[in-house]
């Protein structure tokens, strides 16, 4: 798990977040798990739309260097909105830096419409420009590591709204067994309504490139 600052407004307005680890006593494990009925489906086209990719960068900032960083991100954010042909279709939908969990560590988390042809689009056209290229260098200079992954909504999950910058989020991953993805979704459809009871649930995926088997899950406080 990991406690997470927003980002709604980089620089000026950030949030946090924090990572912790699940146990395998949890409540949830206390769920009655429904029997799965055998299907060819994949279980990314059973649990979500494929039509929505979304992309969670994680970046691993030099100690020194947050102010110049968050600089660099804004810099990023404000250049694909300017760019006509991608913000219709490419939204940052929340960045984040860390409080409790890893430090020096900021999530950012973007929301391509179009499928994997629209991240193709997005990085053919970021690979020939010139400046976009010049922001990347400057960043590389202010980062120990960067790491990519693509994710799936789960359907059960709310629809992402962008909530005031003053609340404190949480981010829960895990590592599932291959095979168990569709009994996880089943479980956490009606698990969500009893966690909400205390927190508001943000965001939920699934992996799709990137480490596989993975989930997140995001609360927010």
């Amino acid at each position: 798990m990991a406690t997470l600052k927003y980002l709604q407004k980089i620089p000026s307005n950030i949030r946090s977040v924090g990572t912790t680890p699940a146990n395998k006593d949890a409540w949830l494990s206390k769920i009655f798990v429904r029997k799965i009925e055998p299907t060819k489906e994949s279980h990314s086209r059973m649990l979500s739309d494929k039509e929505i990719i979304y992309s969670l960068q994680t970046h691993n900032y030099r100690p020194d260097s947050k102010i110049p960083y968050l600089n660099n991100v804004k810099r990023t954010v404000d250049y694909i909105k300017a760019q006509d042909s991608l913000s219709k279709e490419v939204e940052l939908v929340g960045s984040w830096t860390v409080n409790v969990g890893d430090q020096d560590q900021a999530l950012h988390l973007w929301k391509f419409t179009g499928g994997y042809e629209k991240i193709d689009t997005f990085n053919e056209f970021l690979g020939k420009s010139e400046e976009y290229q010049k922001i990347q260098e400057e960043q590389g200079k202010l980062v120990r590591s960067r790491h990519l992954q693509y994710l799936l909504a789960f359907s059960y999950w709310p629809q992402i709204l962008l909530r005031d910058p003053k609340n404190i989020y949480e981010i829960r991953s895990y590592a599932l067994k291959p095979g168990t993805m569709i009994e996880w979704g089943n479980n956490w459809a009606r698990a969500i309504n009893y966690r909400q009871n205390n927190d508001e649930a943000f965001a939920g995926f699934f992996s799709q490139i990137g480490r596989l088997y993975n989930v997140h899950h995001i609360w927010c406080k």
